[in-house]
C-alpha cells in the first residue's frame, strides 16, 4: 500500500478520536449534554435509541443491561490511593454518546478495512511489541495497562491494547480496547490520552467506538471513548469477556476502591468466528507512521532495560479459558511479538507483586524498518 493511500487513513484516525459536530442520528434528541472541552461533547441518548442498535444484524437484538455474572471488584494492588472522580452521569435510561463528524462517518468504512491488528500480517509503517497466545478457545482477556506521555508527530499514532479474536482463512473477527495517544495534539480536547474500542466482524465489517452501529453502550457515566485525565490515573484495568449466558462480548473497566463499571458490549450477532470463544488473545503496544520516515516512540519511549517500572508495563495479565476459568496468560503457550528490536524492546518477567508481567517500548527513530 503506497504512502499516498496510508496518509488519508491516519487522518481518518484523527477524526475518529477528536472530531465532534453531529449526532449519528439527527432524529434522536439528547436529554442532557456534557461538553468536556471545546472539541469534546457527549450527548445523553435514550439507551434504546442509541446509534449502535442501528446495525442491520441487530434488528432483533434484545439489550442486555448487565453481564450475567459480575466480575469481582478490583483490589488496590497498585498503591494508587487517588479518588476516582466522575466526569458525567447521564439520566436514567440514557447513555453518553460522543458526537462524531460527518467526515468521520463517511470514512469509517475505509479505515475499518485497512485497520492494522495482530491477526494479520505486517502493515507498512506499523511496529508492535507484545505477547499473544493462539491456544484457544478463549472467553476473555484482562489486565493492567500503563499510561504514558509521549511526544509524537503529525500523522503518527502510539497505542496500547488488549485484544481477542479468531481467524479462519482470510477472514478475521476481533475486539481490541485500550488507550491511544493523540496523533495530532492541535485537534485534541483537554487530554492526550483516549480510551477506545474497535471491532471487526462478519464480512470484514467493523467500527470504532460508537461512531457507527455495533457497540452497545450501557454505562451512564463511562463511555467507550473518553479522555483519560483522572488525577493520578497512570494505570488502566480493562476486561473483555464473553458473557456465559448471552454470548455477547462485554468490556468492563475496573478501578480500585470503586465498583466495576460495565461500559457496554459488542453483541454476538456481529461475529461469525467467535460464537464459542476466540482462538487468540494478546496484549501489547503498537505504533504507526504513515510517512514511513521516522517511527514514533512506544510505551514511555524507553527500552525495557531498567527496573520493572522504568518502562511501559503490562502486569498481571489474565485470560479466561473455554470453561470460563481465569488463568495467568503465561499458563498458556506464549508467542513474543517484536518486529523492530533496533527501535523497541520486549522483556518478560515474574515477581511476587506483579505476577507475570512484561515491559515493552522504545524511542522509535529512523531505522525501524517498514
Amino acid at each position: 500500500m503506497s504512502t499516498r493511500v496510508r496518509m488519508p487513513l491516519l487522518m481518518v484516525f484523527l477524526h475518529l478520536l477528536f472530531s465532534a459536530t453531529i449526532h449519528a442520528d439527527q432524529n434522536v434528541m439528547p436529554l442532557k449534554i456534557f461538553k468536556i472541552s471545546e472539541n469534546v461533547t457527549y450527548d445523553c441518548i435514550d439507551i434504546y435509541k442509541q446509534p449502535g442498535l442501528d446495525h442491520p444484524l441487530l434488528k432483533d437484538h434484545t439489550i442486555q443491561l448487565k453481564p450475567s455474572v459480575s466480575k469481582p471488584e478490583l483490589k488496590n494492588q497498585t498503591g494508587n490511593n487517588k479518588t476516582y472522580k466522575r466526569k458525567m452521569g447521564c439520566p436514567d435510561n440514557t447513555v453518553p454518546i460522543l458526537r462524531n463528524s460527518k467526515e468521520y462517518i463517511n470514512n469509517t468504512k475505509l479505515y475499518t478495512e485497512k485497520y492494522f491488528h495482530a491477526l494479520t500480517g505486517d502493515s507498512p509503517g506499523t511496529h508492535v511489541a507484545g505477547v499473544r497466545s493462539r491456544d484457544g478457545p478463549y472467553r476473555g482477556v484482562e489486565g493492567w495497562i500503563s499510561l504514558h506521555n509521549l511526544n509524537i508527530g503529525r500523522d503518527q499514532a502510539s497505542y496500547t491494547q488488549i485484544y481477542i479474536g479468531s481467524g479462519l482463512n482470510n477472514q478475521v473477527n476481533f475486539i481490541q480496547a485500550g488507550w491511544m495517544l493523540n496523533i495530532n495534539p492541535s485537534l485534541g480536547g483537554d487530554s492526550n490520552h483516549w480510551s477506545y474500542g474497535f471491532w471487526k466482524g462478519k464480512d470484514g465489517k467493523g467500527c470504532y467506538n460508537t461512531a457507527c452501529p455495533g457497540f452497545v453502550q450501557i454505562s451512564q457515566e463511562v463511555p467507550i471513548a473518553q479522555p483519560l485525565d483522572q488525577p493520578g490515573e497512570d494505570l488502566l484495568y480493562y476486561s473483555i469477556h464473553q458473557d456465559k449466558r448471552t454470548g455477547n462480548w462485554w468490556i468492563t473497566k475496573l478501578i480500585p476502591k470503586v465498583p466495576n463499571i460495565d461500559i457496554g458490549y459488542w453483541p454476538k450477532e456481529l461475529f461469525d468466528l467467535m460464537d464459542t470463544g476466540a482462538n487468540m488473545v494478546g496484549v501489547g503496544g503498537a505504533v504507526q507512521d504513515s510517512r514511513q520516515i521516522s517511527s514514533p516512540p512506544m510505551g514511555n519511549g524507553k527500552f525495557p532495560n531498567g527496573g520493572s517500572r522504568d518502562s511501559a508495563l503490562f502486569p498481571d495479565i489474565k485470560v479466561v479459558n473455554s470453561n470460563y476459568e481465569q488463568r495467568r496468560i503465561d499458563y498458556f503457550p506464549l508467542e513474543k511479538l517484536l518486529d523492530s528490536p533496533k527501535c523497541y524492546g520486549l522483556r518478560i518477567g515474574k515477581i511476587k507483586i506483579l505476577g507475570f508481567f512484561f515491559n515493552y517500548g522504545g524511542p522509535g527513530g529512523n531505522s525501524c524498518g517498514v
